[in-house]
């Protein structure tokens, strides 16, 4: 949980955006404040629409605000923030590449270069911590859809970034293998201490993973609540959703949410 005395890693205050198009302008998220600490896992939920990608967008400096300032370990970010990693709701793998080549391409960047035997060597070590081993030179089409998303887990967090921003990054899989990449989510940003900031419109996924959950409105997108997740550490993500204190915080959750999600499927 956030403390009055600690600098936040991320810090969103006063942050608007409108995206304008060639006949209109489209408000995407209403000035919004939001503090994230240094190894804090925060889970944004909120119908579709709402501005949850363009947070991450903001923070990644892929984007500026329309107003406010998006700042990073106390700095304004106003070009690509290098500081994190950002993984997508697709795998996005080359496919003329096998896995552990796609996995290199990180390091192969000139921003970030490192010598062939270091590259092969961190290579290597990052397809056994992913569960990968025996699948090195297997090619995306050749993969099951955990192994590709495992692949661009790998391909994110081989370069070591501070943080580590999601969307939706599993929102395809079955429900099954879902959990069994939360599990593996949850050990690998606990072992790193990562930074993590968490797209999700899954509830359940989001209590699961997260130390605090933000619920956003319908678009306009503005903060509607923030709730701490007070469940003990480390999560057993197969059978926490059966528990008395995740099924409160989710009853919570959803009363703050189902009417936002009802109104962001107006038309």
């Amino acid at each position: 949980m956030p403390r009055g005395d600690l600098a936040p890693k991320i810090s969103l205050a006063g942050v608007g955006k409108t995206f304008v198009t060639r006949d209109r302008e489209v408000e995407a998220l209403q000035p919004i404040d939001l503090a994230i600490l240094d190894h804090e896992f925060v889970a944004l939920v909120g119908p579709s629409g709402c501005g949850k990608s363009t947070i991450l967008n903001l923070i990644a400096g892929l984007l500026q605000p329309s107003g406010g300032v998006v700042s990073y370990d106390g700095m304004a970010v106003s070009e690509l923030n290098r500081q994190v990693g950002y993984m997508t709701q697709k795998d996005t793998l080359l496919p003329w590449r096998t896995a552990a080549d796609n996995i290199r391409i990180a390091l192969e960047l000139k921003c970030r270069a490192v010598p062939r035997a270091e590259a092969a060597a961190r290579v290597a070590q990052m397809i056994d911590l992913v569960g990968l081993t025996g699948f090195e030179r297997h090619y995306p089409a050749e993969l099951s859809g955990g192994m590709r998303k495992r692949v661009a887990l790998a391909r994110t967090l081989i370069y070591e970034p501070e943080t580590l921003l999601m969307d939706e990054p599993f929102g395809a899989l079955d429900a099954q293998l879902k959990l069994l990449m939360l599990d593996q989510l949850q050990e690998l940003t606990r072992q790193r201490r990562m930074t993590v900031v968490f797209v999700t419109h899954d509830l359940g996924e989001a209590i699961t993973l997260a130390d605090r959950v933000v619920v956003f409105s319908a678009r306009p997108g503005r903060i509607r609540t923030v709730r701490s997740v007070d469940l003990p550490r480390p999560r057993d993500v197969f059978r926490i959703r059966f528990t008395e204190d995740f099924s409160h915080l989710h009853e919570a959750l959803w009363d703050e949410l189902q009417d936002e999600v009802a109104r962001g499927t107006d038309v």
